[in-house]
């Protein structure tokens, strides 16, 4: 089979500069902090997704990603991708680290409909795929589900990311998840509003605050507001859209302690929790809220602030509860 333009296999892709997927608009970044411009610049999130024919053995990705440097410890594991068969892991391909190559990916007998997930953190730029022993499609489309929030978010510390709790609540509602999480980000910024209202999609989720008790500190009031206005920036483009309102996780060390504008992490939570309340109270019938709170215990954070991969499970598995009744079927976009 000849080589195919990847464009068309592209999922979790909310802008192109080029032919790289990016995760802000190319013609707004300077608007928009620094730390969030570069993060925007890694496909975190993005995918390939194709449908194969029965005969089909494998596919063919090229690409080219950053190299590591030779003292990284797992050098060998930064150009790895990973195959799904829906809801299964199939497994994962790993490709000599080089700045431009081909990877084959084996598929299972029988066909069906395939995504790989690819190495973001090396800033892969898909250029051509092909079936080798059959046919490739693209994939159906799905419901676009626009998912903003921090480093938690964007996946850290999940092992594969293919297990951050975005990517995981994509898989289990059948989503094309777009992950506009930013690690250091998600304070609030205006812009970034401005931006989703003007992305296409059927869901919308809001999870951002813990980076407004310390990175940037805010007051319980500040962040009350700023939820108003960011919601109510979303809503110029989104208003009937179902939009979850997500609380900051535990943070062991921010629950009761102080930021240096007096805040507490419990009292930035409440502040976002009752902000989104008060929104839906007032009108806004496609509002929801869910407590991060509860979500997680102590063990399930890495370094006292990041969830594991059993973290990312259980904030996947409340997340996917509460959007489940608002997805829209495939045919009714």
């Amino acid at each position: 089979m000849d080589w195919l333009d990847p464009v068309r296999f592209l999922r979790g892709t909310a802008w192109l500069d080029g032919d790289r997927p990016v995760r802000a608009d190319p013609a707004d970044l300077a608007r928009l902090p620094w730390d969030i411009a570069e993060r925007a610049a890694l496909p975190i999130g993005v995918r390939i997704e194709f449908a194969a024919g029965p005969g089909t053995r494998a596919v063919q990705l090229r690409y080219r990603a950053a190299v590591p440097e030779r003292t990284d410890p797992l050098a060998g594991l930064r150009h790895c991708f990973a195959l799904w068969h829906g809801t299964r892991f199939v497994g994962e391909t790993c490709a000599a680290p080089v700045a431009e190559s081909t990877v084959t990916l084996p598929l299972p007998p029988g066909g069906g409909v395939f995504t790989v997930h690819l190495p973001e953190g090396q800033a892969p730029v898909p250029l051509a795929l092909r079936a080798l022993g059959g046919e490739l499609s693209a994939a159906p489309d799905r419901p676009r589900w626009l998912v903003h929030g921090d480093s938690i978010t964007e996946g850290w510390w999940s092992t594969r990311p293919a297990l951050s709790w975005p990517a995981t609540v994509g898989r289990n509602l059948g989503l094309d998840t777009v992950n506009l999480g930013f690690a250091g980000g998600a304070r609030g910024e205006l812009a970034l509003a401005e931006q989703l209202a003007r992305l296409p999609g059927e869901l919308i989720t809001l999870a951002f605050g813990t980076n407004c008790w310390s990175r940037v500190p805010a007051t319980a009031d500040w962040l009350y507001a700023t939820v108003r206005a960011f919601v109510g920036l979303v809503r110029r483009g989104h208003p009937d859209t179902p939009l979850l309102v997500v609380s900051p996780v535990l943070r062991p060390a921010a629950e009761r302690r102080r930021n240096a504008l007096g805040a507490t992490l419990a009292e930035l939570r409440g502040a976002m929790e009752r902000a989104g309340r008060d929104l839906a109270a007032e009108g806004d019938g496609h509002l929801l809220v869910l407590p991060g709170g509860p979500l997680l215990a102590p063990e399930h954070l890495a370094d006292g602030l990041h969830p594991d991969d059993r973290g990312h499970a259980r904030i996947a598995a409340a997340v996917t509860e509460a959007l489940r009744p608002h997805v829209p079927s495939p045919g009714g976009r």
